[in-house]
């Protein structure tokens, strides 16, 4: 018999607005490319549109289930997207992900300090993770607005078991694709790509961090990070690196995307903390997507509401100043 645990971010059954909006994806082929062992090489760049059903239908997790969370309707979580390979606009991730650019057959490479580097396919990945699973996570935005995603994918520590990282490593870096002949957003230099971001061993071991290959239960869109995206809920939305070709364990911290653009803006941990405001805004409340243009707005909650998860990690650093 599974008890459930409340959790710290969880409202009274009776504010539970039911799962109500599906989309339906067609289904499509795999092939594996596994080559565990061989040296570092370009990343590939995609080939098809990912329309696999690799791991349907996800197992919901009952330690994450999201109870006392409104879920926000598959129309928002799929076109109110930050993405800037794509674009600026929350608009353009589903205006330009999906016209022509394609996210099958895709291979991640696994690189570094590890024991076991290659590249792999990722309907493969999935199978070697032993499937998938679906998880209720708050997602906080750093420019202040917020929303509950049911996504389906796998804990990223088994991953990083798979990987067999050596004893030297200590952090992992995570990169995105570069092909600026289909996003246009790449075309331009509003950052420096491909994406990358990056989270300490610890932090990528922790519970709650999460690869994603789905939304409420279908294959994850083009626009939301196909086919693989990072999810590590008590974070900003930055850190959440969507279609990642290349994870890499590394001795050193990684200089990140957002970090290195703007370092007084943007810190390495990205911890959500409505005590440090970001230089242009309060981050002490939140916009809920979905909850209408006069909606009242949310306190924000330390670490996202995730505290009694991930507090343990951050003893003795000062967050107000390492942020």
């Amino acid at each position: 018999m599974h008890v459930h645990r409340r959790h710290e971010w969880e409202l009274p059954e009776s504010a539970v607005t039911p799962e109500s909006v599906y989309q339906t994806r067609a289904a499509g082929r795999r092939r594996f490319l596994a080559a565990l062992g061989i040296g570092v090489a370009a990343a590939l760049r995609p080939a098809r549109t990912l329309a696999a059903t690799v791991g349907f239908p996800s197992s919901p997790n009952p330690d994450y289930d999201g109870r006392g969370l409104e879920k926000t309707p598959w129309e928002l979580v799929t076109s109110y997207n930050n993405f800037y390979e794509f674009g600026t606009d929350k608009r353009d991730p589903k205006r330009y992900a999906n016209r022509g650019w394609q996210t099958e057959p895709w291979t991640v490479e696994i690189a570094g300090l590890v024991r076991n580097p290659g590249r792999i396919d990722v309907g493969e990945l999935v199978r070697r993770m032993g499937g998938i699973e679906q998880r209720v996570y708050r997602h906080r935005c750093v420019e202040a607005w917020s929303m509950v995603v049911p996504w389906d994918g796998f804990a990223l520590k088994r991953l990083i078991e798979f990987a067999d990282p050596t004893e030297e490593a200590r952090f992992v870096r995570f990169v995105s694709f570069f092909d600026p002949d289909a996003a246009p957003g790449q075309r331009r230099a509003i950052l420096e790509w491909p994406y990358v971001e990056g989270l300490r061993l610890d932090e990528a071991t922790n519970e709650l961090a999460f690869i994603a290959t789905g939304i409420y239960g279908k294959p994850i869109p083009n626009q939301n990070g196909a086919p693989l995206r990072l999810v590590v809920p008590w974070k900003y939305g930055f850190k959440g690196i969507k279609s990642i070709v290349r994870i890499e364990f590394t001795r050193e911290q990684p200089a990140t995307s957002w970090n290195r653009m703007a370092p007084h803006e943007y810190g390495f941990l990205a911890n959500v903390n409505p005590q440090v405001d970001h230089p242009r805004w309060s981050q002490a409340t939140e916009r809920i997507i979905g909850a209408g243009l006069f909606a009242e707005r949310r306190p924000t909650l330390m670490f996202n509401g995730y505290a009694r998860q991930v507090a343990h990690l951050y003893e003795g650093i000062d967050l107000r100043r390492h942020y």
